[in-house]
């Protein structure tokens, strides 16, 4: 008589699992009237959320990028509390998919920036994946941000304006600058911080260019974007 090999318990049952073994549930309500989140939260700060994950992602790997993006997906379409969803933007930062990290991983970044639609799923995503991306596959990357730049879906043109957070000395001015433009009159909050921050992380690399860039949009910069592009300017200078 032979039997059959047992079956794994599902990733989002072993993630779901992990997360509620070490949630402290007291911290649940504050967490979620703090991100104003409809969906709640198990009470689990960053570090400790990623402490559980380590060993559940540990042994994962995948024969090729769409298995890896269908283990995403499969977190982030069946999350029930926000820590899930956060696991899932971390496991598209595990050394096994260093090398999926190419333009046909767009489509599942953009749908998790679309639909998780607020600022802590979405600056993770475009100041790190998206840079990634951009490094691997410029010329398709660059287009595609220019064109995300001036979509009716806010958070991608705020994704657009921050795809180039860590690039310092590599940082594509034109691009920055034509990704900026479409938004540098826009009332929302978010674009005119994402503008702000943008600025204000180039100009750790050349003050003097932000400074210039500043003065000669002066009229068309909101107050907060001018702000932000300048908060460390003295620190910057000496001064």
């Amino acid at each position: 008589m032979t039997h059959s090999k047992p079956v794994g318990k599902p990733l989002t049952t072993r993630v779901r699992e992990a997360l509620e073994a070490v949630a402290e549930p007291a911290r649940a309500p504050a967490m979620q009237a703090y991100m104003k989140s409809a969906m709640p939260y198990l009470g689990l700060a960053s570090v400790p959320r990623r402490a559980a994950l380590k060993p559940v992602f540990a042994g994962l790997d995948w024969p090729d990028s769409a298995g890896w993006r269908a283990d995403v997906f499969a977190l982030w379409r069946a999350a029930t509390h926000r820590e899930e969803r956060y696991a899932a933007i971390d496991l598209t930062a595990v050394k096994a998919a260093r090398g999926f990290q190419r333009i046909d991983a767009l489509p599942m970044y953009e749908e998790m920036i679309v639909t998780g639609a607020w600022w802590d799923y979405v600056d993770e995503i475009a100041g790190h994946r998206l840079w990634t991306l951009l490094q691997n596959d410029r010329a398709a990357m660059r287009d595609t941000m220019l064109a995300w730049a001036t979509d009716a879906d806010m958070w991608k043109r705020r994704s657009a304006i921050l795809c180039q957070l860590p690039a310092k000395r590599e940082t594509d001015l034109d691009l920055l600058y034509a990704c900026i433009e479409p938004s540098i009159g826009s009332s929302e909050f978010f674009l005119r911080k994402a503008i702000g921050w943008a600025l204000r992380q180039y100009a750790w690399t050349d003050p003097d260019e932000v400074a210039r860039y500043v003065t000669a949009n002066e009229d068309r910069l909101s107050g907060l974007s001018k702000r932000e592009a300048l908060k460390n300017d003295g620190k910057r200078r000496g001064g």
